[in-house]
């Protein structure tokens, strides 16, 4: 008997990949059929995010809402993704409605999971090893754009981090691999390719590559049609200064970087463990706009991190006035378990951390309606989607 299986999917770019790659194995298999009507499912599949405790809260809640309605219609729950990597017991314990857990290095399991036939998952806490290459796809998303994963993992020290407890080291794909699924996806009609990884300008250092990630870009605006290729995200301590030329001089290659800085007082960025220091982000930023003077620049900061005083946040909102980019993001520290910030001291009250990311966004807030003003009047292209979702991930 056919078994219809929906699957939701959470968190980022990165993790959704993984939704696609299951999505690509169920799609195989002559016994499962895909749904994006949860209503008519009868195994649902949640791949979960645990970044930070908002993802991990909405991840545990989602697995809940399932949970409840297992025996009115759903016969089986299966929990994929980074919480299970790092916390498949506590969930196995907690919510025992759960049939099976598939883990990071095991997608290729996902269709045994669904007919009953397999856990796959560490049963104790276990970094990913696991790099996968030329596996089929379903678009989640439809066609307008879709990502292109090219390395998995990090291996950058930031204290306040537990991705790499999950994810496991920095490990970059083949070009010759990357080349063949980009040209797979054009084949499926995607209009915008998205290079994302953890830290995507690190790409192919592990490899030996020499300006690996430029040599990628260039690999596939010679060998894919796309109209737009973009990366996601930038790492301050991996910047490759070809890549920024590349992209002032070719149009296809998106004028755009995300390049999440974090903080940018010294004292902050000591206890991040995060490299470079106020003079240099303002460097940063000013040689961009000098080699690519149509880009539009976005990041993410934190507030109320260990060590984060009155001086150091005035440091940040000044920095944020005077780069003025064109979109930005802030979110409250969170103490991720077995990190070397949460055993840190001297962190600010979660009030304080909320007062200083309102009045950060607030300025931004700002500093984004002037920057848009002054396009008014102006035309840009643009990518449109018709709006019809493919099978069967919400996010």
């Amino acid at each position: 008997m056919t078994k219809r299986v929906g699957m939701i999917s959470l968190g980022c770019p990165k993790n959704l990949v993984d939704a696609e790659i299951m999505l690509g194995q169920l799609r195989e298999q002559s016994e499962v059929a895909i749904t994006n009507d949860l209503e008519q499912a009868d195994v649902v599949i949640v791949n979960t995010c645990g970044f930070i405790d908002a993802a991990k809260q909405e991840s545990i809640d989602t697995i809940l809402e399932v949970a409840e309605r297992k025996g009115k219609g759903i016969e089986r729950l299966i929990v994929t993704g980074c919480m299970v990597q790092k916390y498949r017991g506590d969930l196995q314990q907690s919510i025992p409605e759960i049939d099976a857990f598939v883990g990071l290095d095991h997608l290729e399991a996902i269709t045994q999971a669904v007919t009953g036939d397999v856990d796959a998952a560490p049963v104790k806490r276990k970094m990913s090893v696991r790099l996968y290459e030329d596996l089929p796809r379903v678009l989640a998303q439809g066609t307008a754009h879709a990502y292109l994963k090219v390395s998995e993992g990090c291996s950058n020290p930031c204290t306040f981090c537990a991705i790499p407890q999950m994810r496991g080291k920095f490990r970059s794909r083949a070009v010759e691999s990357l080349v063949r699924e980009a040209q797979s996806l054009q084949r499926q009609g995607v209009k915008e390719l998205c290079l994302v990884a953890q830290d995507t300008t690190r790409y192919g250092a592990d490899l030996g590559l020499n300006h690996g990630l430029t040599q990628l870009v260039q690999a596939l605006l010679d060998d894919t049609d796309f109209q737009w290729i973009r990366f996601l995200y930038a790492y301050p301590g991996s910047l490759d200064w070809s890549l920024f030329e590349l992209m002032g001089r070719e149009k296809r290659f998106v004028s755009y970087c995300d390049i999440p800085l974090q903080h940018v007082s010294a004292n902050v960025l000591s206890k991040m463990r995060r490299p470079g220091s106020p003079a240099e982000y303002r460097e940063i930023v000013t040689r961009m706009r000098d080699l690519v003077p149509d880009i539009s620049l976005r990041t993410t900061f934190i507030t109320g991190h260990p060590g984060e005083t009155p001086k150091d946040f005035g440091e940040l909102y000044e920095f944020v006035d005077w780069a003025q980019f064109d979109q930005m993001g802030a979110f409250v520290y969170s103490p991720e378990e077995f990190t070397p910030a949460s055993k840190m001291k001297d962190t600010p009250t979660r009030k304080t951390a909320e007062r200083r990311r309102a009045k950060l966004m607030e300025l931004q807030q700002q500093i984004s309606r002037a920057r848009n003003e002054t396009k008014l009047g102006q035309t840009f292209d643009a990518i449109t989607s018709t709006g019809n979702r493919r099978p069967a991930a919400d996010q």
